[in-house]
């Protein structure tokens, strides 16, 4: 039988700073930053927005999108590195505001920009395992960086949230098969009550990132038999513009695969969000049939991939909700004083 996604639906907060506006106020030269990180703009939250908010409007547009009954919602779980409770689980807020409580089973997931694939997989499984009718797994989050660190010119909002299900007839693509590699690497991390993660500067390319993306789409490829050139479209995460870009190149996979999914250059790094936004825009032009190779990564350290094949509903459901274009379309730019209120930079004694 198979398992895959039913539905989609991204949400991507209107504003935006340019990548000068950041650079100015730290005495940076621009025009080096957007070479090296291959990012031009990031998105800012609202002042009433938060990881909780973005995920509600995100699993809306997935319910919405497909029409599904969310009383049909089994397990609703929330990945995110900026959940706004320390206790109190983001995911139960989501499931009332979508109308899937009582809900089965809910829980928030952890593990930096991979926590949203992570609840794809658990999703898959239960629903696989006849537990549940379908499964909700988001990934969302308001990213944080320090003033002056380099994460600031990336670190953005904006979330997705994924359907997923095991009727055929259901089914917008099939989850073919998913593999996973793990190690405890360092390379990036928060402890309780910092109001900023840490990084180990160059260690979250080697050994962190690109170790792990490799080695898991390598795994996938191996497991079930697959190459490059067999796929449509291809998806890695995107801390910036020029790690997917090589991850890509080091794996085989051409630029013109990856440019669909492409959103980090106006968009920023959406930590939970990223891969799974990266998927959500190649879904909104791929064609039946297309099939796409996606790679997620999370400090810490591990990847998720996922061989995916496009069905024909995609044409059913399409454009009955946001797409990540038209989300990504007319933004309203802030400087960086009106940003750093957004974000809480600001706060008063």
């Amino acid at each position: 039988m198979s398992v895959g996604i039913v539905s989609y639906g991204a949400y991507i907060p209107r504003y935006r700073i340019k990548i000068e506006d950041i650079a100015r106020v730290w005495g940076d030269d621009a025009e080096i930053l957007k070479a090296g990180l291959r990012v031009n703009e990031k998105s800012v939250p609202d002042v009433d927005e938060d990881a909780a908010t973005i995920a509600v409007e995100a699993a809306r547009s997935a319910v919405s999108r497909s029409g599904i009954d969310s009383q049909r919602v089994g397990a609703v779980y929330t990945g995110s590195e900026s959940h706004p409770y320390a206790v109190k689980p983001t995911s139960t807020i989501v499931a009332e505001a979508v109308g899937a409580t009582p809900v089965l089973t809910a829980a928030d997931y952890e593990f930096a920009c991979k926590a949203g694939t992570a609840a794809i997989q658990t999703c898959m499984g239960l629903v696989s395992s006849g537990m549940i009718d379908l499964g909700l797994a988001i990934g969302s989050d308001v990213a944080q960086g320090a003033p002056g660190d380099a994460l600031e010119y990336t670190a953005a909002a904006g979330g997705v949230a994924y359907v997923i299900g095991n009727k055929e007839s259901e089914l917008t693509a099939i989850i073919e098969d998913t593999y996973s590699f793990t190690t405890d690497t360092p390379d990036f991390w928060r402890r309780e009550g910092m109001p900023y993660p840490e990084h180990g500067g160059r260690f979250t390319g080697e050994p962190g990132y690109f170790k792990h993306v490799t080695h898991a789409a390598k795994g996938l490829m191996q497991k079930i038999g697959t190459k490059p050139e067999d796929y449509d479209y291809a998806v890695f995460h995107q801390p910036n513009g020029k790690f997917p870009a090589r991850a890509a190149s080091m794996l085989g996979f051409s630029k013109e695969q990856i440019q669909p999914g492409m959103v980090v250059t106006r968009l920023g790094n959406t930590y939970s969000g990223s891969c799974m936004m990266g998927i959500a825009a190649t879904l909104d032009q791929a064609k039946p049939g297309d099939r796409i190779f996606a790679t997620a990564f999370g400090s810490g350290a591990g990847s998720d991939a996922f061989s995916i094949t496009v069905t024909d509903r995609i044409e059913e459901i399409r454009d009955s909700a946001p797409k990540v274009e038209e989300l990504l379309a007319n933004p309203t730019y802030v400087d960086y004083a009106t940003y750093a209120r957004h974000k809480g930079k600001i706060r008063l004694a």
